[in-house]
């Protein structure tokens, strides 16, 4: 099933904002990342978890989500997973089941919501071009601040509350740990650190250092093409260079001779060895911040 999106300004509405009506998330990954590695691409089962799309209320209609959690318990620690640039697709939502099977409910919102439907897109500087450009930071950290008040009113815990995010979603795990003070830890991979400034995306993590109310751990490659050492380098001098506790409490970890998304195992940039160091550096990250 395909989503339905209506492109119909609503009274009230902020001028070029759509209200979101969505039935479904798309299925399957999006045609920019075709084809799929389907030899390393992991499958995780959803016996004993109850997943599935939800709706989660906005304030300019209702936003659908991808949520994994452990059937018949409540009070679970919390994660919000961030997609990257490709949007809620199969590996997503594998990774809101690989959480959801350790104990956690994991959620992952369509942060995409009013701007398209990234599984239809064949180019990715289509992709970028015509929605991802186009989301702005405020409409993110809203609809995440939403997604945290569904999640603690359906199953989770809202004094264990974590968040963490791959690529595009890499850099928003960092702006949301400086956003809400209710966050206990980020783990944020691969995630762009210094960028220019738009209106869109006023801020990107390297100034929001001294603003950062929860540690975040940092997992990024050095032979990223696109997310220089230089810059890794110049954040992990701030970090230490910051007086707040939660920038010192941070830190990245840089594989060396890792490509960017290593943890794609749907893509031929995935390096399995890389890969599940990190899924255990995140387990670890989100236990030591009290998130288990």
């Amino acid at each position: 099933m395909t989503e339905a999106r209506s492109n119909l300004s609503q009274p009230g509405a902020e001028p070029g904002r759509r209200r979101i009506v969505v039935a479904a998330l798309a299925g399957g990954f999006a045609l920019s990342v075709q084809p799929i590695e389907a030899q390393s691409l992991i499958t995780t089962p959803s016996t004993g978890l109850l997943a599935g799309d939800v709706s989660i209320p906005v304030a300019d209609g209702s936003m659908r989500a991808y949520r994994a959690q452990p059937d018949g318990r409540s009070a679970l620690p919390t994660v919000l997973v961030v997609q990257e640039i490709f949007g809620i697709h199969e590996h997503i939502r594998d990774v809101c089941r690989r959480l959801a099977q350790l104990g956690y409910l994991a959620i992952a919102p369509d942060l995409y919501a009013r701007q398209g439907d990234p599984t239809r897109i064949s180019e990715v500087k289509t992709l970028i071009a015509d929605i991802v450009s186009k989301v702005p930071d405020s409409q993110v950290m809203s609809d995440l601040d939403a997604t945290a008040r569904w999640a603690a009113d359906h199953g989770g815990d809202a004094a264990k509350l974590a968040i963490t995010g791959f690529c595009w979603g890499g850099r928003i795990t960092w702006m949301y740990s400086a956003h809400n003070p209710a966050v206990k830890a980020g783990v944020a991979w691969y995630g762009g650190l210094v960028r220019e400034a738009t209106p869109l995306s006023p801020r990107h993590p390297i100034d929001i250092v001294d603003a950062l109310k929860a540690p975040v751990l940092g997992l990024y490659g050095g032979a990223d093409s696109g997310i220089p050492n230089e810059t890794v380098e110049r954040m992990q001098a701030a970090l230490k260079a910051s007086s707040n506790p939660a920038a010192q409490a941070s830190t990245i970890v840089l594989y060396p001779d890792t490509p960017h998304g290593f943890y794609a195992d749907y893509r031929p940039s995935y390096r399995e060895k890389q890969a599940a160091d990190g899924w255990v550096q995140l387990q670890y990250w989100l236990q030591r911040h009290g998130v288990s």
